[in-house]
């Protein structure tokens, strides 16, 4: 692709940010975005809100990945800079740990509840605005859950079982029901910036994800981070979730 400025010097203002790395204007939910902190070191700013002139990258692996090799940040920030080999691996583990800290929230607010019958009374009664279900619980409890809200509410898998029960002070938890509000919607984002951090697709990062047409572009997995289990859905090797005691579901209930 033609060589381009990749700073984005537009004020912050507004809802949509440029890409660096594919040039595309996205909503800032959909992005993350990075600073250079005092000794020349990319600083990931999650919040958005540090100080500084912001770099925005989708929040894709794949750009990530690009955007650290192939010298995308000393580009934009005009002068060198130092990435962390780890970048993305710490990326995951950060949003990770943004999805336990707003949940622990949601929680200590009256505002999330765990276990398949509170969990399913929520669903049934219209207070749940999303669900956060453990990616390594059993694909057919998941489905059994759901029933036909998953195609009326958002439904994320961020954590594995033991992420989830760790925020509830139990073992294993697989079913979570979140009451509308602030908290649900960043729930939604994190987890969603978070499965675009763990995918990587094999394809030229600076075309936008949808363009690879003749279908070549092909998904692996990311290595993710100790406890934090692996992609969004059913862990590899395990495709129907098996691997995950499913201690919040009690006798079928």
């Amino acid at each position: 692709m033609a060589e381009q400025n990749d700073a984005d010097d537009a004020p912050e203002t507004g809802p949509l940010r440029r890409c660096v790395v594919t040039r595309e204007r996205l909503a800032k939910d959909k992005m993350i975005r990075f600073v250079v902190g005092p000794d020349r070191r990319i600083v990931p700013d999650l919040a958005a809100r540090l100080p500084g002139r912001g770099i925005w990258l989708s929040a894709r692996g794949d750009v990530i990945e690009t955007a650290r090799t192939r010298g995308a940040f000393a580009k934009a920030a005009r002068g060198p800079v130092t990435v962390p080999p780890d970048l993305t691996s710490g990326l995951q583990v950060a949003l990770a740990r943004r999805i336990v800290d707003t949940l622990g929230l949601a929680r200590r607010a009256g505002q999330a509840v765990c276990g398949f019958a509170k969990a399913r009374e929520w669903l049934d009664t219209g207070r749940a605005a999303l669900v956060v279900q453990a990616r390594d619980g059993s694909a057919d409890e998941r489905a059994r859950f759901l029933g036909g809200w998953g195609q009326r509410l958002p439904v994320v898998a961020p954590l594995d079982a033991a992420s989830l029960g760790a925020v509830f002070g139990r073992d294993h938890v697989v079913h979570v029901a979140v009451a509308s509000g602030r908290l649900a919607e960043t729930l939604r984002i994190e987890a969603e910036r978070l499965a675009g951090v763990e995918q990587v697709i094999a394809t030229d990062a600076t075309e936008p994800a949808h363009a690879s047409g003749n279908g070549a572009a092909r998904r692996r997995e990311r290595t993710s981070p100790p406890g934090h289990g692996g992609r969004i859905g059913d862990p590899p090797g395990h495709p129907d979730g098996s691997g995950a005691r499913n201690a919040d579901e009690g006798a079928g209930e």
